[in-house]
Formats: structure tokens, C-alpha cells, sequence
């Protein structure tokens, strides 16, 4: 399978299409922008040291039943990935993830250029295993020359992955325990865990993922805010240094307050979960229909990330009216296409798409 990135468009400019290509399209939710209005002209520290900061971290800790946990926000994810890495590891250590994991794939090696080996593990379905943990860990540890080796030393996956899929409570119980095992840090990576939180078949709450990892994220970018990610850690050996850490990365926004007031305003009521998890639904009201029509998906996902088998015909017909991902050539000449949904997605649009799948 040959991985490409490109969005279709044959008859229409893409400002005259409807989007489907990714969950960042639009701006913020409204309470989230009626917050950042409300707030504007009021002076406060800098640095995210200021009172809406720290209510955000109290929603937080009270969303993870955990009043030790330590919050720090930050901008985007390929930022906090590589902020989290470089604080966790010494530079002889690498992080182990699926080969189709975010840092392995899509941030332009920005984990190696800091020093630190992104080390794969195959993944058919996106997600990795804890007896592939051990035995990455096994076969290390037991190499003659494995001081002549980068150290796995972090484990790094994402919830939900890449192309979709979803870890169990059980799953993550397992993966962690592995982790712990080996001596391993478990790193989740969080960007689109709105998408989890509200999905139908999801079993874990934010306070299971923050009993089964030692650091992981809540993604705001993806999930109803302009920018931002809020870096959850648990595990106490983590916790020093951070932020002097992610000054020296470049992670530490000067106009902090901004990230406390969108999370603040998205932690509210629970309006994280619902708003993503209403694209949740939307996406598998997509799938249901393409499985009606009888096409076949790339893997099983149960979150707003659908990939699924078009012919380049099907495709092409599609992004007459809607921009969507061509993600990859199979081998028998047919696409990979990546549909997705947004907190901000329409039932209109929905319901447009799903008409056009019905006329293939």
C-alpha cells in the first residue's frame, strides 16, 4: 500500500465544497469564543499562571479524580509530543509506538531531530499490544550489543489511533501494566480523545485513562477549540522541570491565559464529551450507510475517522460536491479514503454525503 496525502477536487474550488477531509476545518465552539470575549481586556499574569489557568486544571483533576495530578497547556500536538518526549527521556532512549503512530509518521521526524529514536511496531489495526511491548523490551535487554543501542524507555500510542480505532479499559490495563513491568512510560496521546469520551462503544472515562497511563493529553485543537492541548501527568518522576522543559522547547505560550480560558470553557458541563461525541455519531451514521451500499473499510473504527475502499471512480465522484482524504493506492488500484467528522459537523452535511453514496 502506497501512503499518499492529498484531498480530491475535480469540478468545484474547495471553498465551494463541503469538508470532510479533517476535524480542524472550523474556528470554536460558540461558549468557547463568548468565554475569550468575555475575558478579552482583563489583565492577567502570564505564562498560563493566571486564575483561568488554574480553574481549567481543577476541571481537569475533578474530570480525573485526581487532585495530584500535575496540568500544563500548550499549543498544538506535534509540539506537546515532542515536548513530552524530550522532557520523559534521556537521550539515549527512544519511544516505542505503532508504525502508523503520529510521531512515526506525520511530524516530519520532529521526535528524532530532538535526539530521540521512534522506534515501530507493526499495527494492523493501528494499535499496539502489550505482548509486543515485552517483547520489544525482551529482545533488548537480552541483545549482546544492547548497550550499543538505543533504549526503549517510553511507550507511545494514541487514543483513538490514527486510522480510528480504539483502545478497551481493558486493553489500556494491560498495555500500562506491560509498561510498568519493563520500566516503560506510557505516553497517550490524546488529540482527538473527545472522540472516545463520546463514542457509543467506549468503556473507559477520563479517570480510567488517568489511572492506566503515566502522561497523556486532551486534545482541544481537534475537539472545539481554536488551539490548544492540555499535558496530564501522573507518574511524580515526570513531574519536575517540566515546564522549564517546554520553555526551552518553545512550548510555553506568553499569553497563557488563552489556553485556560478555552479549556475551561470546553471542560464545562461536560460539553467536550457531548460536542465530539455528537461527530462520533455522525461519522458511524457515514458508515452505516457506505456498509449498506456494500463497500469495505481499511480497518474497524468506532470513533469520527472512517477509512474506507473506493474505487478512484467513487472517489472522483465524491469530490465533486465534497473535499475528502485520499489517503492511499492499494494494490488492486482502488483508494484508501478517509472520511471524517468534526464537533462542528452538520447533520446536513451528513445527510448530503450519504444521499451521494446512495446515487454510486
Amino acid at each position: 500500500m502506497e501512503e499518499i496525502h492529498c484531498h480530491g477536487g475535480v469540478n468545484k474550488k474547495m471553498s465551494d465544497k463541503i469538508l470532510f477531509q479533517c476535524d480542524y476545518n472550523e474556528g470554536a465552539h460558540p461558549k468557547v469564543l463568548e468565554r475569550l470575549v468575555q475575558t478579552n481586556m482583563e489583565q492577567t499574569p502570564g505564562y498560563s499562571e493566571d486564575k483561568y489557568c488554574e480553574e481549567a486544571r481543577e476541571k481537569i483533576r475533578k474530570a480525573c479524580g485526581d487532585d495530584s495530578l500535575a496540568v500544563h497547556f500548550l499549543v498544538g500536538g506535534t509540539q506537546t509530543n515532542v515536548t513530552v518526549i524530550n522532557a520523559a527521556l534521556r537521550k539515549h532512549q527512544g519511544v516505542l509506538c505503532a508504525v502508523t503512530g503520529h510521531i512515526n509518521v506525520h511530524e516530519t521526524g520532529a521526535v528524532e531531530a530532538c535526539g530521540h529514536k521512534v522506534l515501530g511496531l507493526e499495527s494492523p489495526d493501528g494499535k499496539i499490544t502489550a505482548a509486543q511491548v515485552a517483547e520489544a523490551y525482551e529482545a533488548h535487554i537480552h541483545n549482546d550489543s544492547f548497550e550499543h543501542m538505543v533504549q526503549p524507555k517510553m511507550v507511545y500510542i494514541s487514543q483513538p489511533t490514527e486510522i480510528g480505532s480504539m483502545y478497551s479499559k481493558k486493553e489500556l490495563q494491560d498495555l500500562y501494566q506491560a509498561c510498568k513491568d519493563c520500566g516503560l512510560y506510557l505516553f497517550v496521546d490524546g488529540a482527538r480523545l473527545g472522540y472516545v469520551l463520546g463514542a457509543p462503544n467506549n468503556d473507559m472515562t477520563a479517570a480510567d485513562l488517568a489511572a492506566n497511563c503515566d502522561v497523556f493529553y486532551i486534545g482541544g485543537t481537534k475537539c472545539g477549540l481554536l488551539f490548544g492541548e492540555a499535558v496530564v501527568i501522573l507518574n511524580d518522576a515526570l513531574k519536575p522541570d517540566f515546564r522549564t522543559i517546554a520553555k526551552q522547547c518553545g512550548s510555553i505560550m506568553a499569553k497563557g491565559r488563552l489556553l485556560g480560558v478555552q479549556f475551561g470553557a470546553i471542560m464545562k458541563d461536560d460539553l467536550y464529551s457531548k460536542i465530539c461525541g455528537k461527530g462520533t455519531l455522525q461519522a458511524l451514521k457515514i458508515r452505516d450507510a457506505l456498509l449498506a451500499k456494500g463497500f469495505k473499510f481499511v480497518t474497524e473504527s468506532p470513533t469520527n475517522q472512517q477509512f474506507v475502499i473506493m474505487t478512484p471512480a467513487q472517489f472522483e465522484k465524491l469530490s465533486e460536491e465534497f473535499a475528502l482524504s485520499h489517503i492511499a493506492y492499494l494494490e488492486d488500484g482502488n483508494y484508501s479514503v478517509r472520511i471524517c467528522t468534526s464537533w462542528a459537523t452538520k447533520d446536513e452535511e451528513v445527510d448530503r454525503l450519504i444521499a451521494m453514496i446512495n446515487e454510486l
